[in-house]
């Protein structure tokens, strides 16, 4: 369907390796997967509008934490690669989750090879690294809530709480293997760290610089131009309160339902989109089909 094949082609670009017509991760059968069979992950992570909204609103509370956001103030093109950043990042989601085993480990140790050579000093002259095991956990546990909760937003509202745990294990693996030794494996467990770090969390000009780019990252074409700004309002829509506060943005307060909707809509449009064809004979519902798993969140 000329239609369907010209948005799913628009919706890819973005996620292909830069000057390359593949994606940056090629799905292996879900027994050479890092997780285990029956992951949430595999749902969650193959939405691609959950990952976009919950990918931004991780973002824009992880750069609250000042040893996480001095990692990437101090050693990170952000200023002139938004993009690039965003896809890397997305890239080792997507590989850890959907890629052979032996991949994601590789990727796993080259991350925490980069982490260890990294540090410096913040603003008030404390030293950090980028591999302090407390700052990864809590880098962990809003990236994996801020999925978690995209998706029972716009996805699965009744997901059970057994469910919800096996998801935060799942991602509690991944960030243990990368250092994060303290990340809790269930929702509460993460919730409750959040909670303890809040007292350590500053919104400052650093803060409001990168929050600024971030927001203001242009779309990967002029055409998803609308879509892309409806991901940035259902992603601030999506932000704990205390956290929109702490970064001085308005929520779409009365719009709140309109913005909900249309990332609703937008999201079913995009399953669509990235669907398989149906095969002949299979059924017109495209049940037991599943989107293509995504190259990177926000």
């Amino acid at each position: 369907m000329p239609l369907r094949d010209a948005l799913a082609a628009r919706i890819r670009a973005p996620f292909l390796e830069p000057g390359a017509a593949r994606p940056a991760v090629v799905p292996a059968p879900v027994d050479r997967r890092l997780l285990g069979a029956g992951s949430p992950a595999f749902d969650i992570h193959a939405d691609v509008t959950v990952m976009m909204i919950g990918g931004i609103t991780s973002l824009l509370v992880q750069m609250l934490h000042p040893r996480a956001l001095a990692g990437v103030w101090d050693h990170s093109n952000f200023r002139t690669d938004m993009g690039g950043r965003l896809r890397r990042t997305a890239a080792f989601i997507a590989v850890t989750t959907f890629g052979p085993r032996e991949q994601a480990e590789a990727a796993i140790a080259r991350v925490r090879r980069i982490h260890a050579s990294l540090g410096g000093t913040l603003p008030d002259g404390t030293p950090y690294r980028a591999d302090e095991p407390e700052t990864l956990a809590f880098v962990g546990a809003v990236e994996a809530l801020s999925f978690l909760k995209a998706w029972r937003r716009y996805r699965e509202p009744l997901m059970s709480r057994a469910r919800q745990d096996r998801y935060m294990a799942d991602m509690a693996e991944v960030a243990r293997r990368l250092g994060a030794d303290c990340m809790p494996a269930t929702r509460a467990g993460a919730e409750a760290l959040v909670r303890r770090m809040r007292p350590q969390l500053r919104a400052d000009g650093r803060t409001r610089e990168v929050c600024g780019l971030l927001l203001a990252a242009p779309p990967p074409s002029p055409a998803l131009g609308p879509a892309h700004r409806l991901m940035m309002e259902a992603a601030i829509d999506l932000l704990p309160a205390w956290a929109r506060a702490m970064q001085g943005l308005a929520g779409p307060g009365p719009a709140a339902p309109l913005v909900r909707a249309g990332a609703s809509g937008m999201g079913a449009l995009v399953r669509w989109a990235l669907a398989p064809a149906p095969k002949r004979g299979a059924s017109v519902t495209g049940r037991g089909t599943a989107a293509a798993p995504p190259q990177r969140p926000a």
